[in-house]
Parts: C-alpha cells; sequence; structure tokens
C-alpha cells in the first residue's frame, strides 16, 4: 500500500477521494493549500474552506497539513493574469494552476515528507502515466490537466476518476462526510466567485475608451480594453438594436471593435500554437482538439510549416482568444497542450 497525500479542497469530490483511499487500506493523510487570501474579506473562501478541510480531516481521522503558497502563488499566477492581460491577451490561469502550484509546490512538497504520490478530487483519468477523460464528458476536467508533465502524472492519483458525480456524492452521503451536501465551487482558482473584471480592477484603475463598429464609427464607451475578450457579449452597453459581441480588441489604443454574432472576424479556420507539452504529434494525423473547457471536440489536423505550428479546424471556430489553451486528444487521451499565439 502506498503513502499518500490528499489535497482536500472545499468541495465533496476531494472528501470522497480521501475517504475511498483509506478505505482501500493506503496510509493516508490530508493537506491544504493556502494559495490566496483576501485580509479585506472575512467570507474569503480559503478561510472557509480550510475549515471544512479540517472538519473533513478529522471526521475520517486523518492527519492533516496546511501549506501557505501565498508567494508563489502570487508570483506564478496572479501576477501572470495581471501581466498578459495588460497586454490584450487572454490567459487560462486554472490550467497553469494546476501544472505550476498543485502538481508543482504541492507534489514536491509531499515527496520531501516521504509520500509517494498525491491525490486529487479532479475529474480525470490516469492509465500508464497517460491522462484521459472523465467518464463524464459534462464535468470532464482533462482540459485544465492538460499541461502536466509524465512525471507529476507518474505521481498524481484522480480516485473518483471511474465515478460519475451521482456515485460521488451517494458515497459521500453514505459515508456521512460533514460536506456531503456542500455545492461545487466556481470561479477562479484559489481566489473564489468574483468575476474577471473584478479582479482585474483590484490592480488596473477604469480606463474608458472607444467602442468601434466594423466601418470604425465609435458606437460607444467601455471601462478598458484588456478587460474584454474575444467573442465576448456581456459588458457592451450599447441599447437598442441586435446583440453584438467584442470582435478585436487593441490594448495599446485602448479600443474595441464590436459586430453581430454571424460576423466574420469572429470565425476562423486554424490557430498558431507556442509552448507545448506532451506527446510527439504526427504531421495531418486526425485528431481532436478544444479551445476552451466544455466545448465539444472538434476535429482537426496539425501542420508544422518552418517551425510554425498551426491546428487547421474541420469546420471554422468561434472566438479563438489569444493565449488560451489548446488541447489534443485522440479519443479520451490527452496528447498535449499548447498556448494560442
Amino acid at each position: 500500500m502506498s503513502k499518500i497525500l490528499v489535497w482536500l479542497s472545499w468541495g465533496v469530490d476531494s472528501a470522497v477521494s480521501a475517504w475511498l483511499l483509506r478505505e482501500q487500506g493506503h496510509e493516508v493523510s490530508c493537506g491544504y493549500m493556502i494559495n490566496y487570501l483576501d485580509e479585506e474579506n472575512p467570507t474569503c473562501p480559503t478561510r472557509v474552506d480550510l475549515e471544512e478541510a479540517k472538519k473533513v480531516a478529522e471526521y475520517l481521522g486523518l492527519p492533516f497539513y496546511t501549506f501557505d503558497y501565498r508567494e508563489e502563488y502570487e508570483r506564478r499566477i496572479v501576477d501572470y493574469i495581471y501581466r498578459e492581460y495588460e497586454i490584450g491577451h487572454t490567459p487560462n490561469p486554472d490550467v497553469f494552476c494546476n501544472n505550476l502550484v498543485k502538481f508543482d509546490l504541492f507534489l514536491e512538497e509531499a515527496l520531501s515528507l516521504g509520500f509517494d504520490t498525491i491525490a486529487m478530487g479532479h475529474y480525470a483519468r490516469v492509465q500508464d502515466d497517460q491522462l484521459l477523460k472523465w467518464v463524464d464528458p459534462l464535468k470532464d476536467q482533462s482540459y485544465f490537466l492538460s499541461r502536466l508533465s509524465q512525471f507529476q502524472l507518474s505521481h498524481a492519483l484522480f480516485p473518483i476518476g471511474d465515478l460519475e458525480k451521482s456515485e460521488v456524492r451517494e458515497i459521500a452521503k453514505k459515508a456521512g462526510l460533514p460536506n456531503a451536501d456542500r455545492k461545487d465551487s466556481q470561479g477562479l482558482c484559489f481566489i473564489g466567485k468574483v468575476s474577471m473584471k473584478e479582479f482585474l480592477e483590484k490592480r488596473f484603475p477604469k480606463k474608458p475608451g472607444n467602442i468601434h463598429d466594423q466601418t470604425g464609427k465609435v458606437v460607444g464607451i467601455h471601462g478598458w480594453a484588456y478587460s474584454y475578450t474575444i467573442g465576448q457579449r456581456k459588458g457592451i452597453e450599447i441599447g437598442g438594436g441586435p446583440a453584438l459581441f467584442v470582435t478585436a480588441k487593441d490594448t495599446v489604443a485602448n479600443t474595441i471593435t464590436v459586430g453581430g454574432e454571424a460576423d466574420l472576424h469572429l470565425f476562423t479556420s486554424y490557430c498558431v500554437l507556442v509552448d507545448w507539452v506532451g506527446s510527439d504529434l504526427t504531421e495531418w494525423k486526425k485528431y481532436n482538439a478544444k479551445i476552451r473547457y466544455r466545448q465539444a471536440d472538434q476535429e482537426c489536423e496539425i501542420i508544422i510549416d518552418k517551425n510554425i505550428i498551426k491546428v487547421i479546424f474541420n469546420f471554422p471556430q468561434r472566438a479563438i482568444a489569444i493565449w488560451q489553451v489548446c488541447v489534443i486528444y485522440i479519443g479520451d487521451v490527452v496528447i498535449g497542450s499548447w498556448i494560442i499565439q
């Protein structure tokens, strides 16, 4: 049997993971990461979640560790969010939180303490050090885990990987876990239920700029261009007429351009990629890709042209955002992921 450190988060999934591993006879301990703490907010999710995690560990009779990674989380994730938005990119902090914090800082700490591996309540599977989709495609989290290295995957366990969500809830209730009925978390990883616009405004003051239509005519005013993303509809305050969507933005000029949902500026048949993490790819082979979480698999091919990597989609894709993550699959297996350039 293995010596395993389970990351207890806010919810039922990690609690059931700890319970399952304990029932299987493993030597299980629980850990909680303090990554972000809003000192001005008495109901900051970190405080609430920490107390919930302690209750679960105490109920299960398992040792409990607390790790403070606030300084590293600020440098690796928070500063990254601000830096990329400021230059007009749309980063995906939840993806990088996994490979740079949970499966880096937390994993290395666990190994240094003598644990064999770490376990988490993520909706994914690992077989032969390969990442696979979860059994329930509606909640599959393989997209967010797609940048894990082979080393990280070799030390990762996802005990609920073969269970559907309803089964996880049922196990939690039968086991009497104190958070059996707690709702799933939403919002930014470790930061909580706050909009990206609100989060960005913590560091950047508002800077009103012009909204242009497709002809270049000024049709409205926005708060600041960096806080918008391609394809966005919400937050465009222009009264009357059909719904408008962001088709382009210029953070230097502080302008955004809007158009209708079917505007061709929103659609493209390929994207250029950088910073590959994963297995080797074969040119012109049939793959599936996702350019955002919960997107249905999109058939595609890979083309390598003079060190330029392109994903060519069988059907044009709407609102491809710079610096989001493109994940490549064959069936349920994650081949790897790129950053969209």
